[in-house]
């Protein structure tokens, strides 16, 4: 991750959301450790419990809780596990967020990420004042 959200230290959300960031967290972890099938498995599970939408600031403060219990993780929270936590929590909360992976290819170098989205597409917790560059490879 580039951008300084990924460096809050502030607590965001309710307590349910920050409890179900952490259950993410740990449900994203234990996934991505076995295999990629598996964590699209999980991120399909998550797509089908999911079924009312989140609300934009719902969301951005989803993904902050998320952000913030990764800082106190003992492992590797990047942007793969970040956003795999955030579509996790969000489905333990009976709501929905997809899981989107992508790549940018101008500005060089290329670059991989991996983000949660809105239903219509819109990044969640990302820097896009300067426009969104990341082009989505896979939508989950």
């Amino acid at each position: 991750m580039t951008s300084m959200e990924s460096y809050s230290t502030v607590r965001a959300g309710s307590f349910g959301d920050r409890f179900a960031a952490v259950l993410g967290l740990a449900l994203a972890l234990a996934v991505l450790g076995l295999s990629f099938r598996c964590a699209v498995g999980a991120a399909c599970l998550a797509r089908r419990r999911g079924t009312a939408p989140l609300a934009p600031e719902r969301a951005e403060a989803l993904v902050a809780a998320v952000r913030h219990t990764g800082r106190m993780w003992p492992f590797r929270v990047a942007c793969a596990e970040t956003s795999l936590a955030s579509v996790l929590a969000a489905a333990l909360l009976g709501r929905r967020l997809d899981w989107c992976l992508g790549v940018q290819f101008s500005p060089p170098p290329t670059a991989y990420h991996a983000w949660a989205a809105l239903p219509e597409g819109q990044p969640v917790g990302e820097y896009t004042e300067g426009g969104w560059h990341y082009r989505a490879a896979l939508v989950i």
